[in-house]
């Protein structure tokens, strides 16, 4: 390797864009993505783990009409 073998970190263009933190608002790091730090990141893990955040499920209409035929 020329140079050393070291590049410039100036000169490294990341793999995705600097994006705010989902928790905070601060800029992510790349260890953490997308948060910015490891504390950010395991307040999310909680109020998922906690039941704060959950998916949405739709009912299927298809089964209703189903049941409503017997």
């Amino acid at each position: 390797m020329r140079g050393g073998g070291k590049k410039n970190a100036s000169n490294v263009e990341p793999l995705r864009a600097t994006r705010p933190c989902a928790e905070c608002g601060r800029p992510s790091v790349r260890e953490h993505y997308p948060f910015c730090s490891e504390r950010c990141r395991n307040v999310d893990l909680n109020r998922w783990l906690s039941g704060s955040y959950a998916i949405p499920v739709a009912d299927d209409e298809s089964k209703a009409d189903d049941e409503d035929e017997r």
